[in-house]
């Protein structure tokens, strides 16, 4: 039983993983290798799908688009949840209690409820297009998740450590840039991971923000498709290198996410 047990998770590593097997392997054959039936690897590696992407800025600028607005979006969210964390954290005003559980209702949200009125608000602002507008669309939805993660972590802090700095001479802004983010650097680090996933993985808002310009990679894929439908070589290609930007964060940011994962409040 104990033995059965034990083989349990590498069952279900094996069935993830399988999708992913598959998309590495149909990346690598041409589309007639692909239709003519079940091969579990390639015949002959084919590279030709790799290359027309790095090739074509039509496919590239997909990925250089996504990357800008989501380090944006990023950047943006994490700077205005951490002041807002800390006064939850540290402040007892009326109603905060019932607006920090209000917040969960932004995150619950889908992206489609808000399709229209950000697509009017930004054309309004001539923003169409951009990539602030979706950085700051996907705001709506992740300054909300950063507030609850770091507020988590900053109450994890004694509040004496904000007596003893203020007593140093410490001002608010040499607090948190000295002695508060460095406490809470694997808080941070958590943070920016959901929002920096959240914002990849988000199609709709960002396929509805931009055109040509800004257009993101999953985007160029799904027009692609639907002219290309026979395409499923170079599909699949653009769609493993869209995994590689959250295994590149994974792996650089794995000290900070292993550590933050085991402590403080993460949804």
């Amino acid at each position: 039983m104990k033995g059965r047990l034990s083989m349990a998770p590498l069952v279900y590593v094996a069935l993830l993983m399988t999708p992913v097997y598959w998309l590495l392997v149909m990346s690598f054959k041409t589309n007639a290798e692909i239709g003519g039936g079940l091969t579990f690897l390639p015949h002959a590696v084919n590279l030709e799908n790799y290359a027309l992407i790095f090739s074509d800025p039509d496919w590239y600028m997909g990925y250089v688009n996504a990357v800008i607005y989501v380090l944006l979006n990023v950047a943006i969210s994490v700077m205005v949840a951490l002041p807002a964390a800390y006064a939850f954290s540290r402040h007892d005003f009326f109603g905060h209690r019932g607006l920090f559980f209000g917040l969960l209702m932004f995150r619950m949200m889908a992206p489609a409820i808000l399709l229209a009125p950000f697509v009017q608000i930004f054309s309004d602002l001539g923003l169409i297009d951009t990539h602030i507008a979706v950085a700051i669309a996907h705001c709506f939805f992740n300054v909300p998740l950063a507030i609850w993660i770091l507020e988590g972590f900053i109450s994890a802090i004694p509040r004496e450590m904000d007596e003893s700095a203020r007593i140093d001479g410490h001002g608010i802004l040499s607090f948190m840039g000295r002695i508060l983010i460095p406490q809470i650097a694997p808080g941070i680090a958590v943070a920016a991971f959901f929002c920096f996933m959240f914002s990849w993985i988000e199609y709709m808002l960002a396929n509805a923000l931009t055109t040509i310009d800004a257009k993101p990679i999953a985007g160029i894929m799904t027009r692609a498709a639907g002219v290309m439908t026979g395409d499923l070589a170079l599909l699949s290609a653009a769609s493993v290198l869209g995994l590689l930007p959250g295994l590149i964060l994974i792996i650089f940011m794995r000290k900070y996410l292993a550590t933050g994962f085991s402590m403080g409040r993460v949804l």
